[in-house]
Parts: structure tokens; C-alpha cells; sequence
């Protein structure tokens, strides 16, 4: 058994008998492999952020937890490359680290023929071009996602720095830049920041209790597409 084998089959094995634990010399007389390496495979599992903890004591062992793990995804060759392509284009978003990750999740539960015809395929695509140049720093997409109050330090298409107090409400891409759309407190009213002309994030403990809609922003509605997951 490979190794992506064996980090699927790991996953099913502790999903099949949660919340029971499975200790390190149980799966690895289960897998055929020593303690150290099941225990590097828990440590890639939870990296990628699979939901895997150890229980302590006599009866103790792994877990995950059933209830935030995924069965299998069964994807075609041509349906991964698919969303490589899509995954590409978010190279400097503020989804771009979290969309890797997607990525890599879902190679690792696809059989492995699937998987290796998705990689020859690949191989054989070529883009030109990507997301913006300047990544979106960390702290502002973690500010977004837990609603949280940002103080930065902008400079606006002029040149002229700022420190602003902002509440973050989303995102805003196009095909060069993404901007942080927020309520700038200085300026009391909703403002859309280029994120590669912020130059400094503090993330406050004050939460964001302001809504984002459709209707402050000035841009004409049949332009702007909201993101949907179906």
C-alpha cells in the first residue's frame, strides 16, 4: 500500500470506529508499518487539517471526529484538473492557501489510477498569467472570516498614508486586484482598500457587527456577481 494509500485508509479506520480510539501499534500492525510511521502519517493528517486527537492512557489512541470528516469524494480525472484550473486562479486571493489545501484533500481520496490520470493531465495544461501580484496578508483574511476590527496603514492611489480603523465586511475581486471592502471609520461610510496598498494590519478584539450589502456598494449591480456555492 502507498502512502496515499494508507492516509485515506487511516482516515477510514478511525471513522469506522469513532468516537473508539486506535492506538499507534494498532494501526500499525493493521497498515504493516512501524509506530513512528503511523504516527508521521497522524501528524500529515492533522497538518492538512483533518479533526485527529490522541487520547491518553492505558485505553488511549487516536480519534477523529466522525461528525467533521468527509466520506469519500469520487471525482474523474478531468473533474480535478477542472478545479486546479479554477484553484489557480486564486494564486494572491485571500482563499488561496485555503483552496491548496481543498485541492490536496481531495488527491488524496481519489484512487490512485484516477489521481495519477489527473496528474499526466495536468501536465499537459499551460496558463498564462495569475491572481494579483501581492498576496493578501494573513491577518486581513483572518480578520474577514472571524469578524473582527482591523486597524491599517493604507496608501491611497496618490501616494498619501493613512491609518485607518475599519470593519471588515468581505472581499471584492477582479482580474487584477482584490480589495478588502470594509466600513472605514474615518471616513464614516463603506470604502473598498486595495489589499497590495495596505502596508501595516492590527487585528483588534472588538468584533464586526456590521452587515455587508449589495446595495452601499458603488458599482452597477449587473457587474458585480456574488459568489455562491451552488
Amino acid at each position: 500500500m502507498n502512502r496515499t494509500d494508507r492516509l485515506y485508509a487511516l482516515v477510514e479506520e478511525l471513522r469506522a470506529v469513532s468516537p473508539r480510539p486506535r492506538s499507534a501499534r494498532w494501526l500499525a500492525g493493521r497498515f504493516e508499518v512501524s509506530s513512528r510511521t503511523i504516527e508521521r502519517d497522524i501528524a500529515a493528517l492533522q497538518q492538512a487539517g483533518v479533526p485527529i486527537w490522541a487520547e491518553t492512557g492505558r485505553t488511549g489512541g487516536y480519534v477523529v471526529d466522525r461528525a467533521h470528516t468527509l466520506p469519500p469524494v469520487n471525482l474523474t480525472a478531468v473533474e480535478a484538473v477542472a478545479m486546479a484550473v479554477a484553484l489557480h486562479r486564486l494564486d494572491g486571493g485571500p482563499f488561496a492557501e485555503a483552496g491548496a489545501t481543498a485541492l490536496r484533500k481531495l488527491l488524496a481520496v481519489m484512487p490512485p489510477a484516477d489521481a495519477a490520470e489527473a496528474r499526466r493531465l495536468a501536465g499537459r495544461v499551460h496558463l498564462v498569467g495569475g491572481g494579483p501580484a501581492a498576496p493578501v496578508p494573513a491577518a486581513v483574511a483572518g480578520a474577514v472570516t472571524a469578524a473582527r476590527v482591523l486597524r491599517i496603514g493604507y496608501a491611497d492611489r496618490a501616494g498619501a498614508a493613512s491609518e485607518r480603523t475599519v470593519e471588515p465586511l468581505g472581499f471584492l475581486g477582479n482580474p487584477w486586484h482584490w480589495y478588502l471592502l470594509a466600513w472605514c471609520r474615518l471616513r464614516d461610510g463603506p470604502r473598498a482598500f486595495r489589499l497590495d496598498r495596505i502596508s501595516s494590519v492590527t487585528v483588534l478584539a472588538e468584533p464586526v457587527t456590521r452587515e455587508l450589502h449589495p446595495d452601499v456598494l458603488d458599482i452597477p449591480r449587473q457587474v458585480v456577481r456574488q459568489l455562491t456555492l451552488a
